[in-house]
């Protein structure tokens, strides 16, 4: 960490992406707090909830980098609770960081805003023809709470830049994955060891896996270069690789075949009648159209601009994050029975 800041305040402290940046922070000796629904005192974390700062603003040092993670990430979540935690709750945050005196604001969104291009590609390419999605694609709302209020959150970030009240970046991650990952690690484990894993698109779908710890590397690079105030950052994985290649790594750790793939529709209607299931048995499932649409992605993510404007690139290959994923899978026992 070429020039680390004074302090970090991290909202979403304990989550998979929050722990690891409190982590990577501290070990550079940088003073690091942070905000989340639990509090560990060991770690600096405060007990609130990102739509009162009344119990967590004062924990924001003057010049404090504040990086957002916090959110409801889910497929299947009432529009007005998405939009409560995801929009209202980042304003709030913004709010708390320019008033302490922020140096940056750091939002994680998603690279989901982009979902409409990743899964209509014929009609994305008469908007930009042929390319990767890199940061200029513009973004259209497609009815998914999750990523729609993704979108309408940057909107709120960019506003507070363009304004000059608040100096911020945004930075939307892929497929990240890595040891403690709950969407792509530990529920697809899941679905496999139980069978019920299906790939949408025969499995061709495109997945630009990018590992946790390369992910830091962006965020913090982003979060110290005052050239990167004002803009947005895409981080993947450098080669996308199919959803079958993916998924097929953690198969193999538990000694299953490979999940089942089906085209688009037939996963999608199979998908959707498991979440009514769900639904009307009152349990909450993250299986739907909303997770095949993420699972039958057709276009790569550009990574020309991190590597241009923060001198980044991915360094952990596929192979090896998945190496480091079993590793920590058979510390925990999660491995244990699996063959």
């Amino acid at each position: 960490m070429d020039d680390p800041p004074a302090s970090v305040f991290v909202t979403g402290a304990n989550g998979f992406m929050g722990r690891a940046l409190t982590e990577r922070y501290r070990s550079a000796g940088v003073d690091v707090s942070g905000v989340d629904v639990t509090a560990d005192p060991d770690r600096g974390v405060i007990a609130g909830d990102v739509l009162d700062p009344s119990g967590w603003a004062d924990a924001i040092a003057p010049g404090a980098v504040v990086i957002h993670t916090a959110a409801i990430v889910s497929n299947n979540i009432a529009t007005e609770r998405a939009w409560e935690v995801n929009v209202v709750g980042t304003q709030r945050v913004l709010d708390a960081a320019t008033g302490a005196g922020a140096e940056r604001f750091v939002q994680i969104s998603t690279m989901g805003v982009t979902r409409f291009a990743h899964t209509h590609a014929e009609a994305s390419r008469r908007v930009l023809p042929g390319r990767e999605l890199d940061e200029r694609w513009p973004l259209m709302p497609t009815g998914n709470p999750y990523t729609d209020t993704k979108i309408t959150a940057e909107h709120l970030v960019l506003a507070a830049h363009a304004a000059g009240r608040q100096a911020c970046t945004i930075i939307r991650p892929a497929d990240v994955y890595g040891p403690g990952c709950r969407p792509w690690v530990l529920e697809p484990l899941e679905a496999i060891r139980s069978g019920r894993m299906l790939l949408p698109a025969r499995g061709r779908g495109l997945f630009t896996p990018i590992h946790i710890d390369d992910l830091l590397d962006g965020v913090v690079a982003a979060a110290a270069r005052p050239a990167a105030a004002g803009q947005i950052f895409h981080l993947g994985g450098e080669e996308p690789v199919t959803t079958l290649e993916y998924f097929g790594h953690l198969a193999r750790m538990i000694g299953r075949p490979a999940p089942r793939t089906a085209p688009t529709a037939v996963a999608v209607a199979a998908a959707e009648a498991t979440r009514w299931v769900a639904v009307a048995r009152r349990r909450h499932t993250e299986v739907g159209r909303g997770v095949m649409a993420m699972l039958a992605k057709t276009r790569a993510v550009s990574n020309e601009k991190a590597h241009r404007d923060l001198d980044w690139w991915p360094r952990v290959s596929l192979s090896d994050g998945m190496a480091d994923v079993e590793r920590w899978l058979r510390s925990e026992g999660l491995l244990d029975d699996a063959r």
